[in-house]
């Protein structure tokens, strides 16, 4: 089987069930205006992910690594009216592309936006104990997978949705000798995960026009 195919029904699905809006064609385009590398989510992986979010009921999202925002779009728009998202990005320029664009889909009340250093602020938020999430998706720099799920951990409940974006790295994680240290980081996250009894927890592989990868899905015990 092709990538030529693997695009093809990824179309074929984002056309019938995951089309993308103005405010998410924008958010793209802005992203590719201001040279911002397209690492975000494809349109039907953010519709998974607000689907995960709708059946987790979530009121209180965590996204660890907003990039320019397209994610944090899709999974905002699963909240109720009085439900929050916070969003860390260590990139100032990053964030500022993210926050013209949430604001352009009317989500600014509902999205804060925390520029820094992940885990320090994911510190801050454990020691500012304003609650456990609902749900949090990890989609950032790979070498600190491990350390960013510990602390969602901390800032969870049972019955919340941890996703971990990237796990299969084309395939390279099946290499133990990868040279590449993000396939480093998902290898040293994937085995963590496998052995954490804190969670259940499984890894789907994603095809479509974000190529062969794939995400953990866990749901704290």
């Amino acid at each position: 089987m092709s990538k030529k195919l693997f695009k093809a029904v990824d179309r074929y699905i984002e056309n019938l069930l995951g089309k993308e809006d103005k405010a998410l064609k924008s958010a793209e385009r802005q992203m590719k205006k201001a040279g911002i590398p397209p690492m975000n989510v494809s349109a039907n992986q953010g519709k998974f992910l607000q689907v995960l979010a709708r059946m987790a009921n979530a009121k209180k999202i965590l996204e660890i690594g907003t990039c320019g925002g397209y994610s944090t779009i899709w999974l905002a728009r699963a909240l109720p009216v009085d439900g929050h998202l916070i969003t860390l990005e260590i990139d100032k320029d990053y964030a500022a592309v993210a926050r013209e664009s949430i604001i352009k889909a009317g989500l600014d009340t509902v999205v804060d936006i925390r520029v820094g250093k992940a885990l320090d602020i994911l510190n801050e938020l454990d020691v500012e104990d304003g609650g456990s999430f609902d749900m949090i998706f990890i989609d950032a720099d790979k070498p600190p997978y491990t350390e960013y799920f510990e602390m969602a951990l901390k800032l969870s409940r049972p019955g919340t949705v941890i996703v971990a974006d990237n796990v299969v790295r084309e395939g390279h994680i099946l290499d133990e000798k990868h040279a590449d240290e993000k396939v480093k980081g998902v290898q040293r996250f994937n085995k963590m995960l496998a052995g954490n009894d804190k969670v259940t927890a499984t890894i789907i592989q994603t095809v479509g026009v974000k190529y062969h990868d794939g995400m953990a899905i866990a749901v704290v015990n």
